[in-house]
């Protein structure tokens, strides 16, 4: 009887200490992955989770995302505080200030070979490395492209969109209304410097007009020069007196063309899917217009996935899969279908099925002539421009007076940063 109950009780333990052996081998990691809230990429995002969790059944992966005006808080209250996200979606313009904030930490060279990724991804990932390291990486890479109201371009007789900036400028005062007092009620093309057309200035209109908008390497400011005071001119004229758009026309530019009262529209590819939920909305888009003599110029950027410095141990480990997965080929293609933002491998973006493909193919082809701005402080540096117009707007400054404060002021923050880095 002894012995049996020894037995019996030999085997108990066994079975137990087998049953706590397996259940470790199958305890579930949670790691929190953050964004901004943009409709398309939390549909996006939560088909990836979804499909990562079914491939690791051992992790769950949490979604937050918030505004995007309280976005940048949000994480830089969080992480410091152990909580928050694992993985972290930033703009590759804000990457230097995550770094000194010790809220990221380097991606591990193991699992994300530098060179391969040197050669797999678009040159522009470049500025995630340092050393052996890269520190971010994205799923999707953006350009910008012009949208036109296929509706508003049929009623007012335009048979295509605008090639060459003459042509926008032609087509735009077609379809430009205005009520009994002068102010616009159906816009030809939007404006406005707090959206895209800070980055249209600095790497396609400043280009286009002959300049060139920084020097070494981003490090030196140079539109303060006849080539940037002629594209800002450009700009400016767009809204004034007998133009073809206005600032604040709405209150956003996209708001505007979403309701139907813009004919054309300047934005990245992931409006795509934002405007493809817009019903009644007709669209089309082709690429950013031309000079007279067919140079073009484009803008090109991207977000990035990182890793915090709050994950640790297994949530590391699970933090670094699910890095790997969002950075792969399938969910590059993914983001595109759903997005609109395009895969930031060559090998996926320039299929012949995505590269032909009448929404996405503008974007893919304005990559080729596109300039990365390597930002210090994205936001302030897009204020100084969105500054620099409201002085010739609301303060009767002359372009050439309000563009040398801007430089002034851009060159500033520049040198400040890299006296210090």
């Amino acid at each position: 009887m002894k012995f049996t109950s020894l037995k019996a009780m030999a085997f108990a333990t066994a079975t137990s200490a087998l049953a706590l052996v397996s259940s470790a081998a199958n305890a579930e990691v949670e790691i929190e992955y953050w964004q901004y809230f943009f409709d398309a990429r939390v549909e996006a995002m939560e088909q990836l989770i979804e499909n990562f969790e079914a491939e690791n059944p051992d992790i769950t992966v949490t979604m937050t995302h918030f505004p995007y005006a309280d976005y940048r808080t949000k994480v830089a209250a969080a992480i410091p505080a152990g909580e928050g996200p694992d993985v972290v979606q930033l703009f590759y313009g804000w990457l230097n200030d995550y770094k000194a904030a010790s809220l990221i930490q380097p991606l591990p060279a193991d699992a994300f070979p530098a060179d391969q990724i040197d050669s797999e991804f678009f040159p522009m990932v470049s500025a995630m490395r340092e050393g052996d390291n890269y520190w971010a990486l994205p799923t999707a890479v953006r350009s910008l492209a012009l949208f036109y109201n296929t509706r508003l371009f049929e009623e007012a007789g335009i048979d295509g969109p605008p090639e060459t900036l003459d042509e926008m400028l032609e087509i735009g005062a077609q379809l430009t209304e205005r009520d009994g007092a002068g102010n616009i009620t159906l816009a030809g093309l939007t404006m406005g410097m707090t959206a895209q057309d800070h980055h249209w200035f600095r790497e396609g209109l400043v280009r286009q007009f002959g300049g060139e908008p920084y020097l070494d390497d981003y490090r030196t400011v140079n539109y303060n020069t006849p080539e940037g005071i002629e594209a800002m001119e450009f700009y400016v004229g767009l809204g004034e007196e007998g133009g073809i758009g206005a600032i604040g026309f709405m209150e956003e530019p996209q708001a505007a063309f979403k309701a139907g009262r813009a004919g054309m529209h300047i934005d990245g590819s992931f409006r795509i899917g934002s405007l493809n939920n817009t019903r009644g909305l007709e669209w089309g888009v082709t690429e950013l217009p031309a000079t007279a003599d067919g140079m073009r110029s484009n803008y090109s950027s991207y977000w990035v996935n990182a890793i915090t410095t709050k994950a640790e141990d297994e949530k590391y480990e699970a933090a670094v899969k699910f890095m790997q997965y969002i950075t792969s080929d399938e969910a590059m293609q993914i983001w595109l279908d759903v997005v609109g933002e395009l895969p930031a491998k060559p090998s996926v973006g320039l299929t012949e099925a995505n590269a032909s493909n009448e929404t996405f193919g503008p974007f893919i082809r304005g990559l080729e002539y596109a300039n990365t701005t390597k930002f210090v402080n994205e936001s302030a540096q897009r204020q100084f421009l969105i500054d620099a117009v409201e002085r010739v707007k609301l303060e009767g400054m002359s372009v050439a007076d309000s563009v040398a404060i801007a430089a002034e002021a851009e060159q500033e923050l520049l040198d400040d940063f890299y006296a210090s880095n």
